[in-house]
């Protein structure tokens, strides 16, 4: 049976100013004001985020609660209610906030393609720096402030080029979806690395001698046909190839499309 105090919590973060977001992103976006009842006045909505922040960064994101938070903070776990509803809006929050503002794209002058894989090396650094985001699922489009920012300069990457609206945002959803499974993937198998107590480096060593070992070469001629060359077994020197080469891909079809948009009556 839920007190008083958990009521009036609940209650005041489930009235909106008619954004049609949570009263926590209301928070964080600066259209609601801060609650000012209850006995923890010092609380803040930032400070409950750089906490969840701080654990996942430091434990993982299996860490972060809002009792564990709550802890941390020397609060009482109803008082993070009157900021935040749910641990989801909590950790949507924190991810947008562990992101950080966008890059300064375009710069004066600079062109698209310039300007539009800066900000996706800039995404990958992000979530290399902090891996946890990626393991909070996408629940919906972006509606926090940091995210939005990052939509927008990607999109005005894009702007003079020609696409109409759909397209830039269908070139924003491919380059993104690029990068995070990229850092996904690179993520994994750092993981699985580390968990094998091996440094993710060596990840390639021997591979295509195993491989060779247990493929068939009449069953799988292209595969050997790359095994024989050796390059599943070289080391690369740069972390950043593979992802250098895949980054130009998606903006090589991109510029295609654009050239074809230029044809346009």
């Amino acid at each position: 049976m839920s007190t008083e105090g958990e009521r009036e919590a609940t209650h005041s973060m489930d009235q909106r100013t008619g954004t049609g977001l949570p009263a926590s992103f209301e928070l964080a976006w600066g259209v609601r004001e801060q609650p000012n009842k209850g006995p923890k006045r010092g609380l803040s909505l930032d400070r409950i985020i750089a906490t969840a922040i701080a654990v996942a960064d430091a434990e993982g994101l299996r860490a972060v609660s809002m009792g564990r938070v709550a802890t941390e903070l020397g609060a009482a776990p109803m008082s993070l209610y009157r900021y935040v509803a749910t641990k989801d809006e909590l950790l949507t929050l924190a991810a947008d906030a562990a992101y950080g503002p966008p890059p300064d794209v375009p710069l004066p002058g600079e062109d698209w393609r310039s300007a539009l894989a800066r900000w996706a090396r800039a995404e990958r650094d992000g979530l290399r720096a902090r891996r946890w985001i990626l393991q909070i699922p996408i629940s919906g489009p972006p509606t926090t402030p940091n995210a939005v920012a990052w939509m927008d300069r990607a999109l005005r990457c894009v702007e003079g080029t020609g696409l109409d609206a759909g397209e830039r945002m269908g070139v924003l959803l491919l380059v993104t979806g690029f990068v995070r499974s990229n850092v996904l993937i690179e993520s994994q198998i750092v993981e699985a690395m580390e968990a094998a107590g091996q440094p993710a480096e060596t990840r390639l060593d021997g591979y295509g001698k195993r491989l060779a070992a247990v493929a068939d070469r009449a069953r799988f001629p292209a595969l050997h046909a790359v095994i024989d060359t050796g390059v599943l077994d070289e080391e690369s020197g740069d972390e950043n190839e593979d992802f250098d080469f895949g980054l130009d891909r998606v903006l090589d079809g991109i510029e295609a499309l654009i050239g074809t948009r230029s044809l346009r009556p």
